[in-house]
C-alpha cells in the first residue's frame, strides 16, 4: 500500500473517522535526519500492507500538523511517527528512534 500524503485538515479528520488504525508520519524536506526516518517508514509500509500510513510534509502542511498536536495533545516534531488506534495515539517517536525495528515492534501484531 505505501505511505499516503494528506495535505488537509479534512482529509486527516475522515481519516480518523474512517481508519480503526493507522501510523502518521510527519516528515520534514530540509532535514537529514527526517529523510533517514522517513525512509524507514516507506521500507516498513512497503512491507506490512495491512498498517494503513499517512504522511505530510511539514512544509507543505503546517495548519494539519499543528492541528494533530492540538488535537492529540502530542507535541509536534519532525521527524515524528504517531500510532493511532480507535482516534487516540498509542504511541509515537521521533528522530533517530525512528527505525524499521522499532515501527515493527510498536505496530505488528502477532
Amino acid at each position: 500500500m505505501g505511505m499516503e500524503k494528506l495535505e488537509a485538515i479534512e482529509q486527516f479528520d475522515r481519516v480518523m473517522q474512517e481508519m480503526d488504525r493507522f501510523l502518521f508520519v510527519k516528515h520534514s524536506l530540509t532535514c537529514p535526519i527526517s529523510q533517514a526516518a522517513f525512509r524507514e517508514c516507506e521500507k516498513f509500509a512497503a512491507d506490512h500492507p495491512e498498517l494503513a500510513v499517512y504522511c505530510l510534509y511539514v512544509q507543505e502542511a503546517r495548519p494539519l500538523s499543528n492541528y494533530i498536536a492540538e488535537r492529540t495533545g502530542v507535541k509536534h516534531e519532525s521527524p515524528q511517527v504517531l500510532l493511532f488506534e480507535n482516534g487516540q495515539v498509542v504511541w509515537h517517536t521521533s528522530h533517530w528512534k525512528i527505525t524499521y525495528d522499532a515501527l515493527k515492534a510498536h505496530t505488528v501484531t502477532a
